[in-house]
């Protein structure tokens, strides 16, 4: 948010200068963003009135004007401008004049026509983005004046970022309060804010049929005013330097007063309006179009204000086109309410909004302020442009309404949390400075009740913040902590889930993480038979849905990654999944990896090879060896992989995950060039670490037996790998699967698989009736499992 330090100064007045003010709010938990002049640096421009204008003799578009600058003689000056005039004011910059950008004015002559300076536009000033025609002044701006000094252009302009929690400082008097209160200054209101006598009854009603969500309605009817009066140019700086257009009077009114008070309004245009105002909320289809142009479709969970015709405004959020004030308008109807948080949150950025109004409501705006932004509005108005006013219409529920805050604070706690001796009467006076209403119950111990503007006060620990950033951080004292320092243990049944990082890390994975919010089609296609959970509020179209799957993010740092020019890739990712689980929601913990491009790194001696699909499967066996985990793959169909090039993970009869070749339709839609391969697994059974068991080594020798069965070529190595893991006898120590054929000497559809055995003991010298009677209890099973044949 933008504030003018020369305006905060009309409430307080600290003898600092806009680094110290900057400083002072900084440390105060106010960050401050930048400090920057009103105006960019220029000089030498006066305030002119232009006393005649001549047609140029030898140039269509220009004249030649007389301008006095209080001067023993006016300056004559070529001008191009389509609406100087005899008898205007506006910015005169004489010759030794510097603009913005260092442009210097010099004599010039135009066309044959001596000029001695120029007249101003506010885009040539730096004080508009773009003008059309000279920069007109008020009629009673001095002639000769420094024009910075007649428009307060070296004001120092604040940037302050604001935490969500200080919706109070929205506003220069909420800014104001805390620099009074850090510089311990008087905080007086510079105006006088009274009720205006009702010159007639307004004919319009107001119904409140949500007072949860709008506790407090005000508003009053004003006619009799002169419409198209012009915003005055005090207005209209104060509005230009907090970064707010100047549009008309009335809108720039109820802007002024947003920014100065902090209490959103609006103004409709009474004639528009047909019966009542509702305040209400939608129903399920109704149409508003915005002040905007936009047209939307209304929520039911979408406060509005309405008439017999339907919607004419989003509650604390836009005005409607329909009802807005424009040049014609004849009678205005202002609105000063208070909107609870819960009712404006996130119901702008549903419609694609954001506007000034949202962004204080959402954050808690005062209840006891629309009433005196309302009289402050009718005052400007009364004064600028006249009319008379109507008797207030309120509307308010007494029971909805947020009660003042009291909390019970102690001196002795403050001292345990801050770390240094807080006296009563420190304690007292920092929190009157803030404005709390502070009472003693017994030595220290308070009851301190929060002004209606500090409404992000709730517990004792709030208090105390208080307390130590209007003491000042840098001030307080600092101790070293005492506290007992105890690493966590880790049990020997559970795997630190570094040891898997570290696994995909030494296999040239690099480590990414992405966000939990994905778009609703990229969900879809990775959920499965997984419900998907949407969110109610969502940042964007393309982060509604909670990820189903860990792939979606892997995929777009995969497509991040190549349209810059890197060729290999591996990335993986430990996070949370998400999906309905009935009435609930469920959340399940995953590693998921993804890979393209070359096998290798780039290297002369090397031939470039692309990834396939035991690539990836070589990283998961990997995974699982770090994990020590036993499992099978199988052949699976997956919606998002190649079919064929696709394999489920089991361990102990329960699918854990999956891997394979990513869907070529898939890899393409994300505009990914070559082939990518993928796996996802459930992380707590990798977690799940076996406790070491000793084994004795055998002092006698080792006996080795190779086996070739014939199968079925679709019979994966795992179906036969299980069946000697399930009966294998005891003196078989290791097996391991060293041939694959295909091809001539077999029958069709067949193929040879060949594992090589290792028989040991460790009490004795295995005898070859041992050996074979292990090596044919092998046979046995391998063809009842999966009937293969011995070769």
């Amino acid at each position: 948010m933008k504030v003018s330090k020369h305006w905060i100064e009309a409430w307080t007045r600290p003898q600092w200068s806009a680094e110290e003010m900057s400083e002072a709010l900084s440390l105060a938990g106010l960050e401050v963003d930048e400090v920057a002049l009103a105006a960019p640096p220029f000089s030498g421009v006066v305030v002119g009135q232009v006393l005649s204008v001549e047609k140029h003799p030898d140039a269509d578009k220009l004249n030649v004007t007389q301008v006095d600058v209080g001067e023993e003689a006016p300056l004559q000056i070529v001008c191009g401008a389509r609406n100087v005039r005899p008898g205007m004011k506006a910015p005169c910059a004489k010759v030794g004049a510097v603009l913005p950008g260092g442009f210097k004015i010099k004599k010039a002559k135009l066309r044959g026509v001596p000029s001695f300076g120029m007249l101003c536009s506010a885009s040539e000033l730096g004080l508009a983005e773009q003008a059309d025609g000279l920069m007109e002044l008020p009629a009673d701006a001095p002639i000769g004046e420094d024009l910075r000094a007649y428009l307060d252009l070296d004001d120092p302009v604040i940037d302050i970022d604001l935490t969500p929690n200080r919706g109070d400082c929205l506003s220069h008097e909420g800014i104001a309060r805390e620099v009074s209160a850090l510089a311990e200054t008087p905080f007086e209101q510079p105006y006088t804010i009274k009720p205006v006598d009702a010159a007639f009854e307004s004919a319009i009603d107001v119904v409140v049929e949500a007072p949860e969500a709008c506790p407090r309605y005000l508003g009053v009817e004003v006619r009799g005013f002169k419409n198209g009066m012009e915003t005055p140019l005090w207005l209209q700086e104060r509005l230009r330097r907090c970064g707010v257009r100047s549009i008309s009077l009335v809108v720039d009114i109820t802007n002024y007063v947003l920014l100065e008070l902090g209490q959103p309004m609006h103004a409709f245009d009474a004639d528009t309006l047909q019966g009542k105002i509702v305040v209400r909320m939608a129903k399920e289809g109704e149409q508003l179009t915005t002040l905007d142009g936009k047209q939307l479709t209304l929520k039911p969970n979408t406060l509005v204000i309405a008439d017999a015709s339907g919607p004419i405004a989003l509650a604390g959020i836009m005005g409607g086109e329909a009802t807005a004030v424009s040049e014609k308008t004849q009678r205005i109807f202002f609105e000063a309410a208070h909107f609870t948080p819960t009712a404006i949150a996130g119901r702008a950025r549903q419609y694609g909004l954001h506007t000034d109004s949202s962004h204080r409501f959402e954050r808690g705006v005062d209840p006891e302020l629309p009433e005196k932004a309302l009289w402050r509005a009718v005052d400007l108005l009364l004064e600028l442009a006249g009319g008379e006013v109507s008797q207030v219409v309120r509307r308010e529920s007494a029971e909805h309404l947020p009660a003042p805050t009291m909390i019970r604070l102690h001196q002795e706690k403050i001292e345990r949390v801050i770390g240094m001796v807080f006296p009563a009467a420190l304690v007292e006076s920092l929190l009157k400075r803030l404005h709390f209403e502070v009472k003693a119950v017994e030595p220290g111990v308070w009851d301190v009740t929060a002004p209606s503007w500090r409404f992000d006060m709730a517990i004792e620990e709030d208090l105390i913040e208080e307390l130590a950033r209007l003491y000042g951080y840098n001030r307080l004292p600092e101790s070293a902590v005492h506290a007992p320092m105890q690493l966590g243990q880790l049990p020997e049944t559970q795997l630190d889930e570094d040891r898997l990082r570290t696994a995909l890390v030494e296999r040239g994975y690099h480590e990414v993480i992405t966000y939990s919010f994905i778009d609703r089609d990229s969900a879809e296609r990775f959920a499965l038979e997984r419900q998907l959970v949407s969110l109610a509020n969502p940042l964007s179209e393309d982060l509604s849905t909670m990820r189903p799957s860990l792939l979606p993010g892997l995929l777009k740092a995969l497509a991040y990654n190549q349209k810059r020019q890197q060729l290999r890739v591996r990335v993986f990712e430990l996070g949370r999944v998400f999906a309905r689980d009935g009435e609930g929601y469920a959340q399940q913990h995953r590693i998921g990896g993804a890979i393209y491009g070359s096998r290798k790194p780039l290297h002369w001696d090397t031939p470039v090879e692309i990834v396939d699909f035991f690539d990836i499967k070589g990283d998961v066996e990997a995974l699982l060896a770090a994990a020590d985990l036993d499992v099978v793959f199988e052949p699976t169909s997956h919606p998002a992989l190649h079919p064929g090039q696709s394999a489920q993970v089991v361990h102990d009869g329960t699918v854990i995950g999956w891997l394979g070749q990513l869907h070529p339709q898939l890899y393409k839609a994300n505009k990914i060039a070559q082939p990518v391969f993928v796996f996802e697994l459930a992380l707590e059974p990798l977690l799940q670490a076996r406790l070491p068991q000793a084994q004795p080594v055998s002092r006698f020798p080792e006996v080795l037996r190779d086996l070739a069965f014939v199968v079925n070529a679709d019979v994966p190595v795992a179906r036969l790998d299980a069946a000697i893991a399930t009966h294998a006898p005891a003196i078989l120590k290791q097996w391991q699967w060293f041939d694959l054929y295909e091809g001539d000497n077999l029958p069709a559809g067949k193929k040879s698989l060949a594992v090589k055995l290792r028989f040991s003991d460790v009490e004795r010298t295995l005898e070859d009736a041992d050996v074979e009677a292990a090596v044919n209890q092998i046979i046995e099973s391998v063809a009842r499992e999966t009937g293969a044949q011995l070769r």
